[in-house]
Parts: C-alpha cells; sequence; structure tokens
C-alpha cells in the first residue's frame, strides 16, 4: 500500500481483507480516492473488483486493467442482471453514478449491490466491493432524499458489510465524516485506514475504532494528504502511520491548483454583459461529457468475451412432422410478419433486444416457420433497420446501402438510431427530436439521445449544428447528405415504424 514511518513497506493481506473488510476516512482532500486506487491497481491481478463510483473518477480503470464501464443510467432491473452476470463471469467492474441525482443514485447502487448479493451459491467466488462516498447510500439520518430511496441503498450497504461475507462479497467503504455513516454499517468492517479529519465527533469515533486514548484523537488534524492510520488483521495488530504509495492510472477530476487570472480588457463590463449572438443558435449543453454509451448488449459482448465458455446456439425449433418445407419467399414474409407484431406493442421499443428476441423464437414457432432461427446479431441488425421506418423504395437505393455499411461502425445498440437519422437525411425529412431518437434506442431519456448524437459527432460519422432558428441539423459527410431543420424538443412522434 506504501511505505511505514521507517521506510520499511506498509502490506495490506487481501485474503484476509476478503473476509473483515475495510472502512476508511478521510476529509475531502486527505487522500481517500487515492488510497482506493492504490488498493485497487495492487490487487487487480488477484481477486475480481466491483466499485460504485458516484463521481465517475475510476472508470479509467478500464483502460489499463480492464474493468468493464456500467453506466448507471438504466432500469433497476437491468443493473440487477447486469450485476448478476457481472459475478457468474467474473468480471471486474466500474458503476459509474456521474449526472444521476443523489436519489437516483441511491436506486441504481442499491439494485447492483442486490443482484451481486442475490446471485447463485456457484458463483459466490469473492469480490472486492468498493463503495466511495458510502455516507451517501448508507446515511446516518435521513435526509432530502426519498424514504424509499434511502431504505433501499441502506439496505443493500448492510447485506453488503454484515451478511455479504458468505456470499464471498468483501466490502471497502470510504467515507468524509464517520458521524455521517450509519453505525450498523461500519462496525462491520475490521480494518481500518483513518485519514486527516478535524470535527471533534469525527476524531473521538476514529481513536474509538483504533482503540486510542481521546487524548491522542488530536493526531487525525495533523496527517499529512495521503497519510492514513492503519489498524486491523489484514493490515497491523497496532496503529501504524502509513503513506500511501504512488498510482498507476489518474482521475478524470484533479485537485484545484493556483492560476495566475488574466489581463482584463478595458471593456470588461461589455465584455461581461453583452450577449454573442451565437449564443441564441447555440444548443444547450449536456452536463456532462460522456464517453461513447455502455449498453447492455455491449457489456454482454464483453463478458461473453471474459471466459472461454462455449457460447449457446439457439435450439432447432420443434415443427410438427407434416409441416412443409417453406421457399425463401414464404419464409422471408413469415419472418417479416412476425417482426411488424412484435414492434406494433407501443412499449416495444423500450424492452432490451434479448427479451425481444425470445418474443422473436416464440412466435416464430408458432408460425411454423422452419429452419435455422435468426441468430441474435442478425435479429438485432434487422431490428435496427425496421426501427429506423425505411421505406421499400428507399431500402433499395445505393446511398441506403452506404448508410448500412456507415451503421456497421457502432455498436449494435446504436445502429438503429444512426439509421433513422440517415433515413431522414436521405428523403429530406426534419431531423427527429430528442424524444424519437430515444424511442429508437429503446429509452425515454432524451438526454440520452442527445449524448448519441455527441458520440457520432466524436466518431467522425455525422456533423451536428443549428439554423437561426434554433432547429438542429444533422449531416453525414460520407454520404453527402443532410436532414432538413427539425426541432430537438419536439414530443414524439405518432407514426410508428412497424407498418413501414
Amino acid at each position: 500500500m506504501g511505505t511505514l514511518a521507517g521506510g520499511e513497506p506498509a502490506r495490506l493481506d487481501i485474503e484476509e481483507l476478503l473476509a473483515t473488510r475495510l472502512l476508511v476516512q478521510g476529509n475531502s482532500g486527505s487522500g481517500k480516492s487515492h488510497l482506493l486506487r492504490r488498493l485497487l491497481e495492487q490487487s487487480a491481478q488477484w481477486v475480481q473488483q466491483c466499485i460504485i463510483d458516484p463521481e465517475g473518477d475510476f472508470v479509467t480503470l478500464a483502460d489499463k486493467f480492464g474493468h468493464v464501464v456500467v453506466d448507471g443510467e438504466r432500469t433497476e432491473a437491468e443493473l440487477a442482471g447486469i450485476a448478476n452476470r457481472i459475478r457468474q463471469h467474473r468480471v471486474s467492474c466500474v458503476l459509474t453514478l456521474e449526472g444521476l441525482e443523489i436519489d437516483q443514485q441511491m436506486r441504481a447502487a442499491a439494485a447492483f449491490l442486490n443482484g451481486m448479493f442475490d446471485a447463485d451459491r456457484e458463483f459466490w467466488y469473492p469480490v472486492l466491493v468498493v463503495v466511495d462516498e458510502a455516507q451517501m447510500f448508507a446515511p446516518a439520518v435521513a435526509g432530502e432524499v426519498s424514504d424509499d430511496a434511502r431504505k433501499s441503498s441502506l439496505g443493500a450497504m448492510t447485506n453488503l458489510m454484515c451478511r455479504g461475507r458468505k456470499r464471498g462479497l468483501a466490502g471497502v467503504i470510504a467515507t468524509q465524516r464517520l458521524a455521517k455513516l450509519a453505525k450498523n454499517v461500519a462496525a462491520e468492517a475490521s480494518n481500518f485506514l483513518m485519514g486527516r479529519t478535524f470535527l471533534d465527533i469525527d476524531m473521538a469515533r476514529a481513536a474509538d475504532l483504533l482503540g486510542m486514548d481521546r487524548r491522542q484523537a488530536e493526531m487525525f488534524r495533523d496527517l499529512k494528504r495521503g497519510s492514513f492510520v492503519a489498524l486491523g488483521p489484514a493490515l497491523s495488530r497496532r496503529p501504524l502511520p502509513v503513506t500511501i504509495g504512488a498510482v498507476e492510472t489518474s482521475a478524470r477530476s484533479s485537485s484545484p491548483k493556483l492560476m495566475p487570472l488574466p489581463d482584463a480588457p478595458v471593456d470588461v463590463e461589455d465584455l461581461i454583459f453583452t450577449p454573442d449572438p451565437e449564443e441564441f443558435n447555440r444548443p444547450l449543453a449536456p452536463r456532462r461529457a460522456a464517453a461513447a454509451p455502455r449498453p447492455t448488449t455491449d457489456i454482454l459482448a464483453e463478458l461473453s468475451k471474459a471466459t472461454p465458455a462455449a457460447t449457446a446456439t439457439p435450439a432447432e425449433p420443434r415443427v410438427a412432422a407434416n409441416a412443409p418445407e417453406l421457399s425463401a419467399e414464404e419464409r422471408e414474409e413469415r419472418l417479416s410478419a412476425v417482426l411488424g407484431e412484435i414492434l406494433s406493442d407501443p412499449e416495444a421499443g423500450y424492452r432490451t433486444d434479448s427479451v425481444l428476441y425470445q418474443e422473436f423464437l416464440v412466435r416464430a414457432r408458432m408460425r411454423r416457420i422452419t429452419g435455422t432461427p435468426m441468430s441474435l446479431n442478425d435479429f438485432r441488425r434487422r431490428l435496427a433497420v425496421v426501427r429506423s421506418g425505411v421505406d421499400a423504395e428507399t431500402a433499395e437505393s445505393e446511398v441506403w446501402q452506404q448508410a448500412l455499411s456507415l451503421s456497421a461502425q457502432v455498436t449494435d445498440d446504436l445502429q438503429g438510431v444512426l439509421l433513422l437519422i440517415a433515413r431522414h437525411a436521405i428523403l429530406n425529412q426534419p431531423c427527429p427530436s430528442d424524444a424519437d431518437i430515444a424511442r429508437a434506442y429503446g429509452t425515454h431519456s432524451t438526454r440520452r439521445a442527445r449524448r448519441f448524437l455527441s458520440y457520432f459527432e466524436e466518431q467522425g460519422l455525422a456533423v451536428v449544428h443549428t439554423d437561426f432558428s434554433g432547429k438542429r441539423l444533422v449531416a453525414f459527410p460520407d454520404l453527402a447528405i443532410q436532414t432538413a431543420p427539425g426541432d430537438p424538443n419536439a414530443p414524439l412522434s405518432g407514426a410508428g415504424v412497424a407498418a413501414e
């Protein structure tokens, strides 16, 4: 972990930690996140890790250590399913909750932790579960969040720290203040790393946990950044000062540094209070600049590569012995009819591809469609084309074939979004609204729709701009086409894509 006062290495026993859990305390700026990063980097090759990351600081572990980044902006059912598969395939992950409101963060963390906790017994492999800013998810008193969210989050954290050991879950929780952390959660830790703190109540609790005299509690005020007092069976049998070592990765955020102010221009008031004309036409910036979305299907693909287990193929559907063989045209007609039936449901656009695929297989058997069933990848590809709403005449055009090739450069779940916008550009129709783009992806979040457009721009696939009236246009340089101006805030279009 670093060095002791005499320069000797400070070691932490991972196997002992898995059985005894760890609590880290320190005021903001004391080096808690640096400590957690050091622990994660040093143990990455030895144990599976899952990090609950409220600020998105630990996503940089993915580049060097291969952690799967899970975006918390999902339904609770999706998060629980992902967490369960994370345990099955023993893949390290980072659940990033950046950009969510505190109430949503608590619900997402609770769903994910419960999904890990409820895994089948055969998948109870050891996992290091790191929760940064634990006082948010296990508050000592009720705050401004809803009572429902607080109870579910507190229950999940209690399960992690109190009952998680038998299920292989080793909790590592970090908090700014012990007084804000629920006592039944903090009390289950047997290892402690106490950093700089100033409030009397926090110093007293830290001294009590370390078995120190209360008169010695004043030492916590004098600790330097990155220095902690360690105690516990995985660390030391008596309190020892530890200086945390260097890390290989860095957080996306950093501590503020002093910078000289620029020379103020003479007409500073005119500069500040006179708006730029372009500001009126500039689209609202998203709350955070996120990387490429991490959809469920993308995570499933990574998980499938994580183990050498063979990929299961859909079983041959059972058909009657006297079922006639279908011609290629008849089979294609029936497949299209089944796909149309599924997408005729208004809620179909908000279901995951895997759920729709299972319904597709069942309906295909009921229609007596013989032959090898369509694979999941082929189904996703075809679903993307149907969701784009392309008509038969446009589908035969050369520019549409080029659009299909362009869509292959993005993940399967985003192909439908790209093709929808491309279809509007080919037909010179108004750019789809955020609501229509969100529906093409299968979400109600218009903020996520705007992130998709930013992602397409980052990949060099499209150029997004606005006209003087504030309407949005999307151009595709590779296809030499552009949509007509469209209102990004327009309501959801009433026209579905199933009939088309």
